[in-house]
């Protein structure tokens, strides 16, 4: 009876397993979504083909397929396409996917295309150089070659960010750009180096810089010449002239540019006196006549908007970061941020092309752009006190502590309109209502419309944003100073180990670039950036893969922190890939890459003998 009782025993155990797995396969089989082919976006062509090896100079980690998600981003091909316009923005059809999902996605695929297309020898290199640039490149490229195998340097194609600050220049004349270097050395708050073929190293040329603070104004410029002091006495002759404050100043007028681009584009030059006049101020005059900012004259919203963000349909994300830094093409960023609030209208544009390097420039100026050093960490032990593992940072809301800075605030400016004003004020205010997209499980089910959440719920619960301190960057006398501290609440400031505990981190500019991100990146968590300065790194970093991008009326940031809030495993894994970024493509060596070739490069078009100073292999 004991052996016919477990017989019995073993039979009920066996039929309940079975059934047990019966279960489990038709769930699967019923809520799975369906799997569909993907079509990978490519930006590979012709002349780096999927066949080619893998770069040496590569992380092949890097190169391997993303790690299996819960959340699938494959999208069910009956679901309706979103729309991606010119200006860089995806628009919301609310019969689509979430759009998080398809940007993700398609920011892999470009972003793995990128890696592995990258040159792998010199021969390639200049050959890439060739295909892109229209011309061979500057002399000591090959120097500068082995300076980038020496450190590992990846991605050494991508230097466009350079060809855009450098190739007007190549439309005007040698002789007169040379007379312009003159007339600018002679500009107030100016600093010039130079190097000679006898001196192997950087030298103070001239300085216009205020007595009582060239020390220090002079070491912000000897930080950046110093990424390449193991490799300047390899630089040809050169004069740079810089400016070391926060903002550009080197306002472009359209005219002038486009003459110059085009005379670029055929090969000629252009003499000062074949410039047209400058003749209106503006920051539009920096913008092409048919553009939108010439064509609808942006102006001040009611301030009742400032905290109240709920816009109609359609919903709009970023497709493209860059592009959506254009004033031209979005003219409310002239509306909405400290760097042009502060000028009202805009200054008068440059009668010509002045070649100033610069802390940072938007898309309207000229200014020439160097890496910059400053808050520059490595990430290493001792620096990254607030560095903790995904899993213990226990605060999901969108973190961010600040100064009142971005723009002077008087009883004549309006300071409540620009961009980091305008953040502390929608994220704390407890009234009115927000439009936020609801959140699926995974790309296969449609969006649908925006829902109206009230911000006395979702403010509390998604944010902690506020100034820390007290206000600064303000007329006293005027009494804007208490009328900061009377709209906003002021917080004491955030240590390290303080802020690490968050998971989803804010970055915006200030006056100038904001030179927090190399750390916030650093510090493994999710980070929220929105920004009008295109960076050095641009083009070596993607959107989407390594940080979340904003826009800057903030129209996006409810959902996508709504969205990450529900998608925990997304947003682990962009943390992560984006510190990893900055460990392996932010590092000393790649700032002294950069500002290398960046040098090179300007030496050749401020020669008076451009052709001499090509690299001919």
């Amino acid at each position: 009876m004991a052996n016919w009782n477990k017989v019995v025993s073993y039979r009920s155990a066996s039929a309940i397993l079975v059934v047990c797995i019966i279960a489990i396969s038709l769930r699967t089989v019923l809520l799975t979504p369906p799997q569909t082919h993907v079509e990978v976006f490519s930006v590979i062509n012709e002349s780096h083909p999927d066949e080619l090896p893998l770069d040496p100079l590569i992380d092949e980690d890097l190169l391997q397929p993303e790690p299996e998600l819960e959340t699938d981003l494959t999208k069910d091909p009956q679901l309706a396409e979103h729309t991606y316009t010119p200006d860089g923005l995806l628009i919301v059809n609310p019969n689509g996917p979430h759009p998080i999902f398809e940007l993700i996605r398609n920011a892999e695929h470009k972003w793995n295309a990128k890696l592995a297309r990258a040159s792998k020898t010199l021969d390639e290199a200049v050959a890439e150089y060739k295909r892109r640039y229209k011309r061979p490149p500057p002399l000591g490229f090959d120097k500068w070659w082995d300076y980038v195998v020496k450190h590992n340097v990846q991605l050494p194609d991508e230097y466009d960010e350079i060809y855009r600050d450098l190739e007007p220049f190549w439309g005007i004349d040698p002789a007169d750009l040379a007379h312009t270097q003159k007339e600018l050395e002679e500009r107030r708050e100016t600093i010039t180096y130079m190097k000679t073929s006898s001196s192997p190293r950087f030298e103070v040329a001239s300085s216009t810089l205020p007595e009582d603070r060239r020390a220090q104004l002079q070491r912000t410029i000897e930080n950046i010449l110093e990424l390449v002091q193991d490799v300047q006495h390899d630089l040809p002759p050169l004069r740079i002239s810089f400016s070391p404050y926060d903002n550009p100043s080197m306002l472009s007028d359209w005219w002038v540019r486009n003459m110059a681009l085009e005379a670029a584009a055929k090969g000629t030059t252009l003499k000062r006196s074949d410039l047209p006049p400058v003749k209106e101020a503006g920051w539009t005059q920096a913008c092409s006549p048919d553009s939108p900012a010439r064509l609808h004259t942006p102006s001040l919203p009611p301030l009742s908007s400032l905290s109240n963000n709920i816009s109609p349909p359609p919903k709009t994300f970023i497709a493209s970061h860059r592009d959506t830094m254009d004033p031209c093409m979005h003219p409310s960023l002239l509306t909405s941020h400290g760097q042009f609030l502060s000028h009202n209208a805009g200054p008068f544009p440059q009668r010509t092309l002045v070649p100033r390097f610069s802390l940072c420039a938007t898309m309207l100026h000229h200014d020439i752009r160097p890496p910059v050093p400053y808050g520059w960490t490595s990430g290493s032990t001792a620096e990254a006190e607030g560095d903790l593992p995904w899993d213990m940072k226990m605060d999901e809301r969108l973190d961010w502590r600040g100064s009142t800075t971005g723009i002077w605030a008087s009883p004549s400016s309006s300071w409540l309109y620009s961009h980091r004003s305008r953040l502390a004020t929608l994220t704390s205010a407890l009234s009115g209502n927000i439009s936020v997209l609801p959140v699926p499980k995974d790309a296969s089910t449609p969006v649908g419309e925006p829902e109206k959440m009230r911000l006395g719920r979702v403010n509390p619960a998604w944010m902690d944003v506020a100034f820390a301190g007290g206000a600064v960057g303000c007329d006293h006398e005027a009494g804007t100073c208490e009328q900061m501290e009377a709209v906003w609440e002021f917080r004491r400031k955030q240590g390290r180990r303080e802020e690490g505990r968050y998971k989803f981190i804010f970055d915006i500019d200030g006056n100038g670039w904001s030179s927090r991100f190399k750390r916030l990146i650093t510090g493994n968590a999710l980070i929220f950036k929105a920004t009008i300065y295109p960076e050095w790194f641009a083009p070596r970093i993607a959107p989407w893969v390594h940080y979340v991008p904003i826009q800057l009326s903030y129209s996006d940031l409810h959902d996508a922190v709504a969205f990450f809030r529900a998608h925990d495993d997304l947003a682990a894994k962009i943390a992560s890939a984006g510190k990893r970024w900055s460990q392996e493509f932010w590092r000393k060596e790649d700032m002294g890459a950069y500002l290398y070739r960046l040098l090179l490069e300007y030496a050749r078009v401020s020669s008076l003998d451009r052709d001499s100073m090509s690299y001919e292999g």
